[in-house]
């Protein structure tokens, strides 16, 4: 029996047993990871507690247990309990469960993850793409650069005129400005340091850079999963990842008095990064209830010098996103004005970083 438990939480696929009178006797990992409960929570309960508006899903159910058939919808529609709304395609399937009683096993599968899948696959390979293009460009801007430097310097030293230094001046310091652009456009080169380090400390030191910078006007909140292991990771760089993206927070704000970014970890079994699936990943959400990114910026935020800032750079949230990468994970946004949320994946194996 253990074995047989072991096999159904080690499934991607969300797993749910009903038995004749619609109540959950199982529920396997995935399936509670999908439905955001746990089993110890739902055993006992009708399935229409599960979610609100359960019309759709009592129906199948009914419907299956009826005619004691299989029965299959695609792309069914559930609000959960938290409000969050899904789109699972559905297999239930009859079983006997004893003389005269007929229980259910019902399979879900998450097709919102699998579209996200498979954009996030396309996003990937488009950045990779856009940044590999960036940095020809930079370093080919690079080498003229030093040039134009170098002549200014020149000249400077075989002018008549000190007065006329000040031209020569303005030429050196735009150029070097010009360098340190395009080395940000270059991105963080060296070879990650990996390490054993604690999520939560990370996390808390960004904080408290945060609450530092804004002279303290940010509410700042924390919803942590204590139980969450050591993860591989380079700490220098995983603290400017999450601090590029909590300064985009706070800049964005209208008022930065009212700005509330709330970080929420999570453990999270089962999980496909790009093409790879995942025993175990380390869910970072970074929330914030500023006015939401524009949609025409949706789709090229992690692009870089892409900012809806009259000031900005449009670095941050690029150095982020090729942070998380290099590190094997993931970063995802969703956004409407009030609710902003930055998620980041990152395995917890030790074998998945890529080469700088």
């Amino acid at each position: 029996m253990q074995q047989d438990l072991a096999l159904l939480d080690s499934l991607s696929t969300g797993i749910l047993l009903l038995d004749s009178n619609l109540c959950v006797t199982s529920l396997n990992a995935a399936g509670q990871a999908m439905l955001e409960t746990s089993e110890a929570r739902c055993t006992g309960q009708h399935a229409s507690k599960l979610v609100l508006q359960p019309r759709e899903w009592l129906d199948n159910l009914e419907q299956a247990l009826a005619s004691n058939s299989p029965h299959a919808s695609r792309s069914m529609s559930l609000v959960l309990v938290s409000g969050q709304e899904i789109h699972v395609d559905v297999i239930i399937t009859p079983i006997s469960d004893s003389p005269g009683k007929t229980a259910l096993i019902v399979e879900l599968m998450a097709i919102d993850r699998l579209l996200k899948i498979s954009r996030e696959e396309s996003l990937m390979h488009a950045q990779e793409t856009t940044r590999a293009v960036i940095r020809g460009l930079a370093h080919e801007i690079k080498n003229p650069l030093g040039g134009v430097r170098g002549a200014a310097q020149l000249l400077a030293r075989e002018l008549p005129d000190e007065s006329l230094a000040e031209y020569t001046s303005i030429i050196i310091s735009e150029a070097d400005r010009l360098r340190d652009l395009v080395d940000r456009l270059l991105g963080p080169n060296r070879q990650l340091e990996f390490e054993p380090i604690n999520i939560h400390e990370v996390l808390e030191h960004v904080q408290e850079l945060i609450a530092a910078e804004s002279g303290y006007q940010v509410s700042l909140d924390r919803d942590y999963d204590p139980s969450l292991p050591a993860l591989p990771g380079d700490r220098a760089q995983l603290v400017q990842a999450a601090l590029n993206i909590m300064r985009n927070a706070v800049q964005a704000a209208e008022n930065v008095a009212d700005c509330v970014i709330t970080v929420r970890t999570r453990c999270q079994r089962n999980f496909t990064i790009g093409s790879r699936r995942h025993r175990l990943v380390c869910h970072i959400d970074i929330l914030d209830n500023g006015p939401g990114v524009p949609e025409d910026l949706m789709h090229s935020m992690f692009a870089p010098m892409i900012t809806g800032r009259a000031d900005g750079t449009g670095m941050g949230l690029s150095i982020a996103q090729s942070i998380v990468s290099r590190h094997g994970g993931v970063l995802n946004c969703d956004s409407i004005p009030g609710k902003t949320c930055f998620s980041i994946y990152l395995p917890m194996e030790s074998d998945h970083a890529d080469s700088p």
